[in-house]
């Protein structure tokens, strides 16, 4: 069984938005100076396992379920071509279930003090373990349903970076819901993008994403709208703190983000959408990274 194949059906394009997702709570804790790097270095290590899970569920979940058919524009899937047997891939699933929470453990046996603190994170942990995999996969995926971009919000935005930050700090911020929903909305983006590009398969194997429900017109108004009001929450938050105007250094990423606005609207063709999905996760990682930078000088 070639590696490319599993390569494939990790998927590394998409691991950016696990960076990203830790990255943002561990910039927070920079600036009230309590970054600790070995919670950086076992929450990034979680979340990467995390975000290949969900990506070996999507693709085992949607050949089963025929999403990923003939009529698909994307890139061919593992388990769609035959690459990778359905059999083989829950197996993998399994593995990096088990490395998530092995990860994740390690991480809290390392962070947390109290025990209070260790079973609340560790139920946050498994309901992670349980979004990750049933997105797509199991009798009734979410996914299926339209419910993924909340998932994607709580999990990607809400949990990954106030939870991040919490682990670094032992505190927490009201203030901090802006950066978190900021970037809960941008890595709904890269989702978005996805779904408007699958739309028509999507809606021959059943599958109600959000683009699916609304219509293409009104998913690209949703995708401004996710894309500018990640930078709204952004200048919100910055205005709300002690700022300067390196705080602002984030607007450098606008750019990237109208660039993928604009693609979103004007390229119709589902192949010509296909590469945005990437140029979506590396404009994300850019926001945090220019949000980061800006924050600490």
């Amino acid at each position: 069984m070639a590696v490319k194949h599993w390569i494939q059906a990790i998927r590394l394009r998409t691991l950016p938005l696990a960076i990203a997702s830790i990255g943002m709570g561990s910039i927070l804790a920079a600036a009230h100076q309590v970054f600790d790097g070995y919670v950086f270095g076992l929450a990034a290590l979680t979340a990467i396992c995390l975000q290949i899970l969900s990506n070996l569920s999507n693709d085992y979940g949607d050949s089963v379920h025929g999403a990923d058919s003939a009529d698909r524009v994307g890139p061919s899937r593992a388990v769609q071509t035959g690459a990778i047997t359905a059999a083989v891939m829950k197996k993998a699933m399994m593995v990096l279930a088990l490395l998530s929470l092995s990860a994740g453990l390690s991480l809290l046996f390392y962070a947390i003090r109290s025990r209070q603190d260790f079973i609340l994170f560790l139920v946050l942990g498994i309901l992670s373990i349980i979004a990750a995999i049933t997105y797509t996969s199991g009798k009734v995926p979410y996914g299926y349903k339209g419910l993924g971009d909340l998932m994607v919000l709580i999990f990607f935005g809400w949990v990954a970076t106030l939870g991040t930050f919490y682990l670094h700090a032992h505190t927490f911020y009201w203030a901090h819901v802006l950066p978190a929903t900021a970037l809960g909305f941008l890595t709904i983006g890269v989702l978005n993008v996805n779904n408007i590009r699958d739309i028509e398969s999507d809606k021959l194997a059943g599958k109600y994403s959000i683009p699916v429900r609304i219509g293409r017109k009104k998913a690209v108004y949703y995708h401004w709208f996710l894309l500018g009001g990640a930078i709204v929450l952004t200048t919100i938050y910055v205005l709300l703190t002690n700022y300067s105007i390196s705080n602002f250094l984030f607007l450098i990423s606008v750019p990237l983000l109208w660039i993928n606005a604009r693609a979103v609207l004007i390229k119709k063709d589902p192949k010509q959408l296909d590469p945005y999905l990437k140029q979506m996760a590396i404009s994300t990682l850019v926001f945090v990274l220019t949000f980061g930078i800006g924050l600490l000088i």
